[in-house]
């Protein structure tokens, strides 16, 4: 595998010029094998979320071994560098696309438009085309019952969450986590702190201290890609828990859980499909049924009977007969948004602009 960084790319990018990385795909031999890009935000580290994409390929590099090449760009910003990049790795010939943040959509969609050979996954998005697919996690999933076993935890009550982006996949990773706790603590409340990074280690720190100060004892890592919040909560004795990959070697006395993502069946059926040529651009919102979310980690400190319960409602949310959001559901401003009896539909949930009733931090304007 190769690990590009964004300097070497940029000055490969800059070398070549936008006219050079749109001019079409370089000629490849029958026998050649498939380039596959990763793109991520972040540098890949031990933990998070890029480490968690870059390992849901490790099974597509065992089925195929020599017939892929797998290069992975890491530490590329949002914006007109990461598009340079990626069209740069296209037009060198690699026809397979993982654009792994929000951020990269327009830039990866245009090169889905101009390239219909290339198949591109993009996370985190909602656009679609011919031979491009947005992918995520139903992360709330798993956050739920995280919320069950924080509000167990918890002496005061009091949760909180240091989150990345106000993006409605963090959002209802949070408001979930919220409805999960108030399922045992009705009066559980959750503070969140907005960084604004995806990898900001000081800033998340004393995100979390500024958490802890509040009497938060069960602070929710929400899509950092460091174990920055984990092992300042782990200092100051309170419990943590995050998503995407386990943390637990950074706090081995104070660590909740993770609601982990495999990424291997779909980015291997993915691959599959592109191989054969049947590739189908589609909106892959993915969770516990599909074996993509689950939790890993489970702290032994649990109490017994609240981890019955979680075990209970997870089934049911694996089989589908649960949801996070079954009603009744209210918003933070008491308005009622999901009626008893109802679910919330993955359209609505996908598109989450408002905190439940039991966060007390206004969403970012």
């Amino acid at each position: 595998m190769t690990r590009i960084t964004r300097r070497t790319l940029m000055q490969g990018a800059a070398a070549a010029g936008l006219a050079g990385a749109f001019g079409g795909r370089a000629a490849l031999s029958a026998d050649a094998p498939l380039g596959i890009t990763l793109v991520v935000p972040s540098p890949i580290g031990d933990v998070g979320w890029g480490r968690a994409l870059q390992d849901g390929l490790e099974p597509v590099k065992a089925a195929y071994g020599d017939k892929v090449k797998v290069s992975v760009l890491e530490n590329i910003a949002e914006g007109p560098d990461a598009d340079r990049i990626m069209n740069k790795s296209v037009a060198d010939g690699n026809n397979f696309l993982i654009a792994g943040s929000f951020g990269y959509q327009n830039g990866a969609l245009q090169i889905a438009r101009r390239n219909p050979k290339v198949s591109v996954l993009h996370a985190s998005g909602f656009q679609v085309a011919p031979n491009f697919s947005p992918f995520a996690a139903k992360n709330f999933e798993g956050t739920y019952l995280l919320g069950m076993a924080a509000a167990a935890i918890s002496k005061t009550g009091k949760l909180g969450s240091v989150s990345a982006f106000a993006i409605p996949e963090l959002i209802a990773s949070i408001n979930a986590f919220t409805l999960g706790a108030q399922a045992v603590n009705p009066k559980a409340e959750v503070s969140v702190v907005w960084v604004n990074s995806w990898f900001d280690p000081a800033k998340e720190q004393e995100a979390a201290k500024a958490l802890i100060a509040q009497s938060c004892d069960v602070i929710f890592s929400n899509a950092q890609d460091t174990p920055s919040v984990v092992s300042a909560c782990e200092a100051a004795g309170v419990y943590s828990c995050n998503l995407n990959s386990s943390m637990k070697k950074y706090a081995p006395k104070f660590y909740l859980g993770c609601a982990a993502t495999d990424w291997s069946p779909f980015f291997k059926a993915s691959v599959d499909a592109h191989v054969a040529g049947t590739f189908k651009g589609a909106n892959a919102f993915l969770g516990m049924k599909e074996k993509v979310v689950h939790i890993a980690d489970w702290s032994p400190d649990v109490p017994a009977d609240t981890m019955t319960k979680i075990k209970s409602v997870e089934a049911k949310i694996a089989d589908g007969s649960g949801s996070p959001f079954q009603g009744p559901v209210t918003k933070a401003d008491g308005s009622e948004v999901v009626a008893s009896g109802a679910t919330m539909s993955d359209a609505d949930i996908i598109a989450m602009d408002w905190h439940v009733k039991g966060v007390t931090t206004p969403l970012p304007k």
